[in-house]
């Protein structure tokens, strides 16, 4: 059973109160399970530790998100060139 690398709080399902789980400690097997990051653990992540999710869809374009679009600029409410009165003389 794999050791944790570092103190992990976790919300226990059970009782759905927050545990601390210590750094160096093997915790039971459904707590386990609740620490999702890798670096938490010491060495090798055991059978208890859950593995990272696999990616669903074929290809590598299913899984790239869109990038984000920024909605185009007002203009500026303040006065502008042509509302100042200067003919440019």
């Amino acid at each position: 059973m794999a050791k944790l690398a570092a103190t992990v709080y976790v919300t226990d399902p059970d009782t759905n109160q927050t545990v601390i789980l210590e750094a160096g400690t093997s915790p039971e097997a459904r707590l386990a399970a609740l620490v999702t990051n890798p670096a938490a653990w010491d060495g090798k992540v055991s059978d208890t530790a859950p593995a990272e999710p696999e990616p669903e869809g074929d290809d590598d374009a299913d899984t790239k998100q869109a990038a984000r679009k920024t909605a185009a600029k007002r203009p500026a409410r303040g006065r502008t060139t042509a509302a100042e009165g200067t003919s440019g003389q």
